[in-house]
């Protein structure tokens, strides 16, 4: 008896890793794309300021109040290409959707969140910070924006000054904050955000009710851009922080009962080297009665090649969507050749765009989530031919394959027990994953996956 044992444990290890790799096939079901211009009037109480919005994109953050003016490409030459967007813009910009939940109670609704707004803190104090309910339409192809919620803390729970603090309103801007992931409770919503990297409670009215540092291990985290840092004034000084740039909490999910919270940063923390300290993200849990960080801390292995997470929701109590990606946009039929350069090509196309399926429930010894398999967003079957667009990739290419080539994807969550919905963030006017030379959409998939969500 004890020799069949452990030869049935040792088969369950040797099983482990090759079950962590298995992958599960998607089906489109629906697409509905949001056009990536798709503006709002800032409130009638907010500061003037916010009637045009990327006025500090220039080089060196320097204002530019001209509209159009500034060109939007996905970055430097020779590899960056034009969007055909410029900034600044009239208006605040529907766009950047990172986090989405269903509406309770309302099929086929969704809350989103617009993330800080032009990429980080010093170029975004004119982009305010909203959080929408849409619904998109899978017949005709299109997203409802039913309602937006703006920001705000008129009852001075921020901690630190704010862009808009001698205001009445104190609209909240992506200067204040960088918010990244949401989870809708009976009497608002907890967010996850980067700068702090913080968990912030607003109201149904979007007003700020709290706002809390994230604390592991019992030590207080910090990003470069927490409110508390400076820059040391010799150069040879530094600054201690915990948390990369843009590496903190990217994916927030909660339990079905919302007792609990699991907050997931998007990169390793760092060592006291600066180096990353691992393969690895930390997953801190957090209690929503106390409104206090409960002590648990769960680790979750990334793959190789993938650089940051993009969004975390649960399907159950134990088990989890996570999404992988790395930094590439556009398909990589179109991959640059050697001696050629964009705008007629791709010169990081996507590579590694997936969504994994995990367990929080069985964790080995180091305290690592298992992981049940996956689904290549890069490879999603569409017998019915419901794409919307191709976007620009190879001619070849079989007509009845799909892909979801974006630079950020942060967007997933469980519909129902068969079908997730996916969106890209779309970093508007600089990400152009899915045409060549045009600024991406804000795109929403249903995909059938009643293999993975049934994954145990």
């Amino acid at each position: 008896m004890r020799k069949l044992l452990l030869l049935a444990t040792a088969a369950l290890m040797q099983a482990a890793p090759a079950l962590a790799e298995m992958r599960f096939e998607a089906t489109l079901a629906g697409h509905a794309i949001l056009p990536a211009q798709s503006m709002t009037l800032p409130p009638g109480d907010a500061p003037r300021d916010a009637l045009i919005a990327g006025k500090f994109t220039s080089p060196g953050n320097l204002r530019t109040d001209r509209t159009g003016s500034i060109p939007g490409t996905t970055g430097p030459a020779p590899s960056g290409r034009p969007t055909g967007i410029a900034l600044p813009f009239v208006g605040q910009a529907i766009q950047g959707f990172s986090g989405i939940k269903p509406v309770e109670g309302q099929p086929g609704a969704y809350w989103v969140l617009t993330d800080n707004g032009f990429g980080n803190k010093r170029n975004s104090p004119d982009a305010l910070l909203m959080l929408h309910r849409i619904r998109p339409d899978w017949q005709s192809g299109q997203v409802a924006v039913e309602q937006t919620i703006f920001l705000s803390d008129p009852d001075r729970r921020v901690p630190f000054r704010i862009t808009h603090e001698a205001t009445g309103p104190r609209y909240l801007t992506g200067s204040d904050f960088d918010p990244e992931a949401v989870q809708p409770v009976a009497d608002g919503f907890w967010i996850g955000e980067e700068f702090g990297p913080f968990l912030i409670k607003i109201d149904r009215e979007g007003r700020v009710r709290q706002v809390v540092e994230t604390v592991i291990e019992g030590r207080a985290i910090r990003s470069p851009d927490h409110p508390a840092l400076q820059v040391p004034a010799s150069p040879a000084a530094t600054t201690a922080f915990d948390s990369a740039r843009s590496g903190g909490y990217e994916g927030l999910a909660a339990r079905p009962d919302g007792s609990r919270l699991f907050a997931l940063l998007e990169k390793p923390l760092l060592t006291a080297a600066g180096t990353p300290e691992g393969r690895f993200l930390r997953i801190v849990q957090f209690d929503t009665a106390r409104a206090t960080w409960t002590g648990r801390v769960l680790r979750y292995r990334t793959e190789e090649g993938t650089t940051s997470i993009g969004d975390f929701n649960m399907i159950d109590d134990r088990r989890a969507l996570v999404i992988e990606r790395d930094d590439g946009e556009g398909d990589p039929s179109l991959a640059c050749a050697a001696g050629s350069n964009p705008p007629g090509c791709f010169a990081n196309p996507s590579r590694l765009k997936r969504i994994y399926v995990v367990d929080l429930g069985a964790t080995d010894a180091e305290g690592f989530v298992r992981k049940l398999g996956h689904i290549d967003l890069m490879a999603i079957r569409d017998p019915e031919g419901l794409a919307r667009t191709q976007g620009d990739r190879a001619a070849s290419l079989p007509r009845d394959r799909f892909g979801f080539p974006f630079f950020t994807i942060e967007n997933v969550a469980v519909v129902d027990a068969d079908h997730i919905i996916v969106g890209n963030d779309n970093n508007l006017p600089f990400s152009a994953g899915r045409h060549l030379t045009r600024a991406d959409d804000n795109e929403l998939v249903l995909l059938r996956v009643p293999e993975l969500l049934r994954a145990r």
